[in-house]
């Protein structure tokens, strides 16, 4: 079965805050057996910090979250600047994975910027492969979006077969597409997975007051249209997960991440408490 662990973007400003390892240790009591390092610094106490929490608490570092290149979107270490830290970091921790968390915005704006992207990433990844590690590319809906009736995620497939995937579910549903549909399509090459459910909320009673003003109904419907979906904990929203979860075993993905973009207001623990406590009651 694949190992549970978290995603901790979740807990960034809790890594901030209250240090690497306690934050680790707070995981580790909730029952995760893994994390995934993403927009925490992976400078040299965070870095030993979670060498500590491999060696004391038994943690896995499942993957690491790096950019291609440098940019006004990329966070933290690039493959470009940065290559050989990266892959002493993993040999370090023991992670056999890194990934790309979103290709450039500018790769996405024509299917031969969205080729010329991924034929670099397929050379970042064969470098990686040689040094024991392998790269991979997390998706969101608009990797759904086509160019002459293929979509961006198999494009990138198509010229970066060295590549894998971590597939995020709640942004294929959102792009509209069965996520045991994607799975299957995208079995042997799915090492990592976002567990993320996708909840659709009732309107706000205070969003009625602006329907009823018409120089404010426009804000309505962009609440409507944009606000109703939310990001929530695993099993509280509407993904089908005794459906998905066999299906991501099965497409063999090494490692199931929780993640929850937004809390909205709670606290990330208590969410990843309740998301822990549901897996649990299904098998998982």
């Amino acid at each position: 079965m694949a190992i549970i662990g978290v995603q901790m973007m979740m807990v960034k400003e809790q890594v901030a805050e209250q240090g690497m390892f306690e934050v680790l240790t707070r995981i580790k009591d909730l029952g995760y057996e893994a994390v995934e390092v993403s927009q925490i610094p992976m400078d040299e106490k965070n870095t030993a910090d979670l060498e500590r929490g491999v060696k004391e608490l038994g943690l896995l570092v499942g993957a690491l979250s790096v950019a291609l290149k440098g940019g006004p979107t990329a966070t933290g270490d690039n493959l470009e600047d940065h290559y050989d830290k990266i892959v002493d970091d993993c040999h370090r921790l023991g992670a056999t994975h890194v990934r790309i968390g979103m290709m450039p915005f500018t790769a996405m704006a024509s299917k031969q910027a969205c080729e010329d992207w991924a034929a670099e990433c397929e050379l970042a990844a064969q470098r990686l492969k040689a040094d024991g590690v392998q790269l991979c590319y997390h998706n969101h809906h608009v990797d759904l979006a086509k160019f002459d009736g293929e979509t961006l995620f198999d494009i990138v497939r198509r010229v970066a077969p060295t590549l894998h995937f971590e597939v995020d579910l709640h942004w294929v549903q959102r792009g509209g597409m069965n996520p045991v549909d994607m799975l299957e399509r995208y079995t042997g090459v799915c090492d990592l997975i976002h567990l993320k459910d996708y909840r659709v909320r009732t309107l706000p009673p205070e969003s009625l007051e602006l329907l009823a003003d018409p120089e404010r109904r426009g804000e309505f419907f962009n609440i409507f249209r944009n606000d109703v979906v939310q990001f929530a904990e695993v099993g509280q929203g509407t993904m089908n997960w005794p459906a998905i979860i066999p299906a991501a075993e099965k497409s063999g993905a090494a490692y199931f991440f929780v993640e929850q973009d937004d809390t909205y207001g709670r606290d990330p623990f208590d969410c990843l408490k309740d998301s822990k406590e549901y897996l649990a009651g299904i098998g998982y």
